[in-house]
């Protein structure tokens, strides 16, 4: 028999349990009778399950996303409260746990609302209208004369009689396959609320709130040694590469347990974690000489990035494209540089593991992609994925892949070695070095325009080489080859919302230079930096206002909407940008937009969220010094489920974007990364955060969008047209340091004599 299909007799059991599930046939695994704390510990179909509701009456929900510091513990339960009509406080929310959760991909691309969060909403919606009909039938009424309201549930017409969610549930266990028609309510007690986040307390108090707080009975300390090609990919010898390894070089260090090597890997464990430190120093450790890095340096970038081989992808090319180029009197063509970026966690990446018995791992991990990370695991140590259980726990922020993924996998090496739990946390200079880093891009664009300065044809090539960066524990033992892997990542928003009347768009697909994964943004904000400061551009050379000349091409209602909200909100001044400044006059000032729909996923991909910035910059004509003085967003993510929440999205993006547009930049030699420090690697210090005023557009009956990465993406050109219009330089490469600006505005007055 089906088990998805049982009748609700045929599952009556002790105890009980009401379960909504994925339609993907699975055993049950549990329903005995046990007392509930609260938070129903295994899901009877612990691959697939989506809610769940005790006999006690708690709920419990599960989502193989997980929260990076972004609120959606909090959101995801204020969508299930709502669906159920339960309080808040009665919903617990278990994410990316793999032994509990659905698999659901990773944390990425700004998709847990948008798309992760639909199943959920879904299997409680199905859930209260299974709940609203038992209870009908408990006291004999219709379903249409039934209200529900914190989990109990009141005939209409029977004063005084009630019944509970965890009354229903008592005495029976079901599982229900997902229906995906189920229809969602309209009913908003919680979503569109600022909920506060449920996350905060333990992280004000000291409570354990992230992965490195974890601490197991008999608990270890690990550290890692690595080979000297800091961040090298394929063309680097991972995985034979280590010539010799002196045990006795750390003889003397007191504490030691063992000295763990496996083919490149090698990892210290000792009984404190000061010990492991300095053994790892002091380990004398031979490699093979390596240095097959292609020349990344800022003047080097650009060649190396167009002399990489490539695989041409056509994206989008209209008919009559090449003739409208040929035929156009004018022409724009631009090269935009993109660099090499860091995630930058503020604290070094961490995990624990511990073999509860030979044949059973469990770890603690800060992944954002748990689910996957556990695939690799499983073909590390050789074991069968339901072996290893992965418990997701918040770490460092990252918004991208750092080495969450390949710490968690050094300490089940090390957690088998020695028998005990392990915890490892890596070094500042390991995880600045080793994270997989945002990629470089290079982003060619060629515009025909008429005499007027109307665009006839856009043309553009993006280039964006990067993979999904292999855990490292997998190439350093030699478990997999260190083969290069092609990613197509480079396409996010590379077609402009702009309904030019031809185009022609193709991503160049290419191999990692270096190692390179996701980073927030993706190739989008690359690929909008130069959208945007190629508009800003034509419409300077059409002497027209920035954004009134955008809005000839911008077709789209809500957008156009948008922008006119943040026009009025900011205060927009009309006219062409730069006006010509007195040369005696130091600190000049400017205003850019910038405007974008961030698409994710593989092209075609789907879209997120709506933004627009308008900022004000001051340039310092003798440092080159460039502030961020304010900046203006407008943010239209549909249905906002938590405003608090996206509004801090919002700030984080701009933040993060912002430093990364002026500062960042991750420096090599010719083997290694050599920005391993925040010396080596400025970000934006709090006292240069610019003033940010946030315009959240108002559009309850839209579906959510994506809210965790939009706002970032029109930052690098909205800046570089602020810069514009303070100083009259167009910058094409980021970042916009004060040696670069100094550059640019030599060649401007050499120029303009």
């Amino acid at each position: 028999m089906n088990q998805m299909g049982m009748t609700r007799r045929q599952m009556l059991k002790m105890g009980g349990i009401l379960m909504v599930c994925s339609a993907i046939p699975a055993p049950l695994l549990a329903a005995a009778s046990q007392e509930s704390d609260g938070a129903f510990d295994k899901p009877l179909d612990r691959l697939s399950s989506f809610i769940a509701i005790a006999p006690d009456g708690s709920v419990t929900a599960f989502s193989g996303h997980v929260d990076l510091g972004t609120g959606i513990r909090t959101a995801l339960a204020q969508l299930v409260a709502d669906e159920l009509a339960v309080a808040f406080d009665s919903v617990t929310m278990v994410l990316g746990d793999t032994d509990k959760t659905p698999d659901q991909g990773p944390t990425i691309a700004s998709a847990t609302i948008q798309v992760a969060a639909i199943p959920l909403r879904q299997a409680a919606a199905q859930l209260r209208m299974l709940l609203i009909r038992l209870g009908a039938e408990r006291f004999g009424v219709s379903v249409q004369n039934m209200e529900v309201k914190d989990g109990r549930l009141y005939p209409a017409g029977k004063a005084g009689e009630s019944i509970g969610y965890g009354e229903i549930v008592q005495g029976q266990s079901l599982v229900l396959p997902l229906d995906s028609d189920i229809p969602l309510t309209r009913e908003r007690r919680y979503i569109g609320q600022p909920v506060p986040r449920v996350d905060i307390p333990a992280k004000v108090s000291g409570g354990t709130a992230f992965v490195h707080d974890i601490r197991l009975p008999g608990m270890l300390h690990g550290r890692v040694v690595r080979p000297p090609y800091v961040g090298a990919d394929s063309s680097a010898p991972l995985g034979h590469s280590l010539v010799s390894v002196d045990k006795d070089s750390i003889a003397h260090i007191k504490g030691i347990v063992k000295l763990v090597v496996i083919g490149d890997f090698i990892g210290i464990v000792a009984q404190r974690e000061e010990q492991a430190i300095a053994a790892m120093y002091a380990l004398k450790v031979e490699w093979k000489p390596w240095s097959g890095l292609p020349d990344l340096s800022r003047k080097g970038l650009h060649q190396t990035l167009s002399d990489l081989p490539k695989t041409p992808r056509q994206l989008r090319k209209d008919e009559g494209a090449d003739d409208a180029w040929n035929q156009s009197p004018v022409r724009l063509s631009r090269d935009y540089v993109w660099p090499f970026h860091a995630h930058a966690s503020i604290g070094p990446s961490c995990a624990v593991a511990h073999f509860t018995d030979p044949q059973h791992l469990e770890l603690w991990s800060g992944s954002q992609a748990p689910h996957d990370l556990r695939k690799e695991l499983a073909t590390l140590m050789k074991m069968d994925e339901p072996q290893i259980v992965i418990h997701r726990h918040e770490a460092s922020g990252c918004y991208g892949r750092n080495c969450a993924d390949d710490v968690t996998a050094d300490a089940a090496l090390l957690a088998r070695a020695v028998g005990k739990p392990v915890r490892v946390q890596l070094m500042r200079e390991q995880e600045m070095g080793w994270e997989p880093k945002g990629t470089g891009q290079l982003i060619r664009l060629q515009g025909g325009l008429t005499q007027n300065h109307e665009v006839n044809v856009y043309r553009m090539q993006t280039c964006y080489p990067s993979n999904g960066s292999t855990t490292l524990a997998l190439l350093l033992t030699g478990a997999v080859n260190n083969q290069p892997v092609v990613l197509q990542m480079g396409d996010r928003t590379a077609i402009p919302q702009y309904q030019y009347p031809k185009m022609d768009v193709v991503c160049e697909d290419a191999a990692p230079v270096v190692r390179s994964s996701w980073l927030r943004g993706v190739s989008a904000l690359p690929n909008v930096f130069a959208h945007e400061s190629w508009i800003d551009e034509v419409a300077w050379m059409a002497g027209v206002d920035p954004i009134a000349y955008r809005l000839r091409y911008l077709k789209d209602p809500r957008a156009i909407a948008m922008v006119a909200a943040l026009k009025k909100r900011a205060d927009w001044q009309e006219g062409a940008a730069y006006q010509q400044r007195p040369r005696d006059q130091r600190i000049l000032k400017g205003r850019g937009f910038a405007y974008a729909r961030y698409f994710h996923s593989k092209f075609p991909g789907f879209g997120a969220a709506w933004a627009s910035w308008i900022c004000d910059v001051s340039v310092d004509t003798q440092t080159g010094q460039v502030t961020v003085d304010r900046v203006f967003v407008a943010h239209d993510c549909g249905m906002m489920v938590n405003p608090a929440g996206v509004r801090h999205q919002v700030h984080g993006n701009v933040i993060q974007s912002t430093s990364r547009a002026l500062k960042e930049f991750v420096s090599f030699n010719s083997g290694a990364v050599t920005s391993a420090d925040w010396g080596g690697y400025p970000i934006l210090r709090f006292d240069e955060l610019p003033e940010v005023d946030v315009l959240l557009i108002e559009n309850p009956d839209q579906p959510p969008m994506g809210a965790g990465e939009s706002a970032s993406v029109p930052s690098a050109a909205a800046i570089a047209n602020a810069i514009f219009d303070a100083a009259g330089i167009r910058l094409t490469e980021v970042p916009f340091t004060p040696k670069q600006v100094l550059a640019a505005l030599h060649n401007h007055r050499e120029k303009a004599q």
